[in-house]
């Protein structure tokens, strides 16, 4: 019984707080175990797959655990992720070889998190972009129901910055209504005509809530494949510095609108 509610609990640790509500709700409509398969679309498209099936799994071996009480520890969970995220919390995520020693999450699983979780904004920084569909789906679809997607990339060598090939444009082009950002590069040069300096931040916010920050940049190889380290920060004083920066280097004209 004790790997049920450890099941539930590590569910309830990387999921957004109105998803675990969501999954409570699915799972006091099921009668037994047997229609675990219902509940699955609650978990949503960017949940760990082995984590739900884990849940299955110990729900089975403790079969005389109703649904009821299910729903019930998804909606105690809830409600300390709701208190730790006026504390703030801070979730390790790694991606890359297993040692058993720190949970591993796929990167491009806690970028998506963090845009799904968006309900007014996100400001998402990367160096570099290229093939990320996952998350050019997850952007547009955000942007479709009303969240405001801003995102500063690093520019193209042919337009004063410091990468091959023109990932800014290539962005436009896949989030259409997105607001696309560059360092300005006459701030960034210094005397002469020596580039200085680029855009080698990675990080996502939302809502001023929830921010990761990341060593990885948006590609697939970064997102699927790499050994790559981040912070995913819930709540507290952190999400709101880090939006508050993003959004003045915006007024400040320190980056600007591409085009």
């Amino acid at each position: 019984m004790d790997d049920l509610w450890k099941a539930i609990g590590e569910l309830a640790a990387t999921l957004h707080t109105d998803r675990i509500a969501s999954i409570a709700d699915a799972v006091l409509r099921l009668k037994t175990v047997d229609e675990f398969d219902r509940a699955i679309p609650a978990f949503g498209p960017n949940v760990d797959h082995d984590q739900v099936e884990c849940l299955r799994t110990a729900w089975a071996a403790a079969p005389r655990i109703t649904s009821s009480e299910i729903a019930a520890a998804f909606r105690g969970a809830a409600e300390v992720a709701a208190l730790m995220d006026g504390s703030g919390a801070i979730e390790l995520v790694w991606t890359g070889p297993k040692t058993g020693l720190i949970p591993t999450r796929r990167t491009e699983q806690v970028i998506l998190e963090v845009i799904d979780s968006a309900k007014d904004d996100i400001f998402l920084v990367t160096y570099v972009f290229y093939k990320a569909s996952s998350i050019v789906d997850a952007l547009n679809a955000a942007t479709s129901r009303g969240v405001d997607v801003n995102i500063l990339l690093e520019s193209s060598s042919e337009h004063g910055g410091a990468i091959k090939g023109d990932s800014v444009k290539t962005m436009a082009d896949a989030v259409p209504r997105a607001t696309i950002y560059v360092w300005d590069p006459a701030a960034k040069k210094s005397e002469g005509d020596a580039l200085s300096a680029s855009v080698h931040a990675k990080c996502a916010v939302a809502d001023s809530k929830l921010a990761f920050i990341t060593s990885a940049n948006l590609t697939s190889a970064a997102l699927e494949r790499n050994m790559e380290l981040g912070l995913l920060l819930r709540g507290g004083a952190v999400p709101k510095q880090l939006q508050s920066h993003l959004n003045a280097l915006v007024t400040t004209k320190m980056v600007r609108k591409w085009k």
